[in-house]
């Protein structure tokens, strides 16, 4: 049973950290992944994130019981219509959540997350970043892109994700402050395992990829979930 002591918010600094952003060849499935009270993106846009946090120090709870400690992380769901964070910026619902610290999938399940064990690591090859995350030690989904820093260019902004506390649609807000690649493409990304249930969420071919980001220094607040969905601000 959850039992991490961790009080939202909690702070994750300096973080690095993949975001992408495609239609699925799948919309329908993809789809029937939300639950029925949220109305998904009409393509059914499908969102992974895969980053890593080097150390402990680097989360707001080092040293506290429960501590995060340091962990890797890949998570993914499905855009939502009606409730963006900011404009341009969809509600994200979670499907799946594959993390490399115990404390943390205690934390997340606490708050509706479908949080379960998994690890996530980046390979740079020249400027290609290979960001593979592995479940029971297996690869189960791989992304390559290209990505040159540069001087990096700033950016800011809030995300909103949506779980299911108790029975109640929860939304938690997750402010942002980071450097990204100055220079950034999506190559590829594969759906290694096609007996997993993640497999629905794959994308379609030609690749359409509709937003993504690298940044090796993105700061970001965890609250889990912070009102339930039909209560302002968290919209309707």
């Amino acid at each position: 049973m959850p039992s991490n002591p961790l009080v939202a918010p909690q702070l994750i600094a300096n973080a690095r950290m993949l975001y992408l952003d495609w239609v699925p060849e799948d919309p329908a499935a993809a789809r029937a992944l939300v639950p029925q009270e949220l109305t998904p993106e009409g393509r059914g846009c499908v969102y992974i994130n895969q980053y890593i946090v080097d150390d402990p120090a680097q989360t707001s709870n080092g040293g506290l019981p429960g501590s995060f400690g340091a962990y890797s992380l890949t998570y993914l769901g499905v855009d939502l219509d009606g409730l963006d964070a900011q404009p341009g910026t969809p509600g994200r619902w979670w499907t799946h959540y594959f993390n490399s610290s115990p404390n943390m999938i205690d934390y997340a399940l606490q708050r509706g997350v479908p949080a379960t064990s998994g690890e996530t690591v980046f390979e740079w090859k020249g400027d290609e970043l290979i960001a593979t995350t592995l479940v029971g030690g297996k690869p189960l989904i791989r992304t390559s892109s290209t990505a040159r820093i540069g001087a990096g260019a700033p950016a800011n902004g809030q995300l909103r994700y949506v779980t299911r506390v108790d029975g109640v649609l929860t939304s938690g807000r997750y402010p942002f402050v980071m450097k990204a690649a100055a220079e950034f493409k999506c190559n590829a990304i594969e759906f290694l395992d096609t007996s997993h249930p993640v497999y629905a969420l794959r994308p379609k071919q030609p690749l359409d990829v509709t937003f993504g980001f690298y940044s090796p220094d993105i700061t970001f607040c965890y609250p889990g979930g912070e009102g339930p969905i039909d209560v302002k601000p968290h919209g309707v």
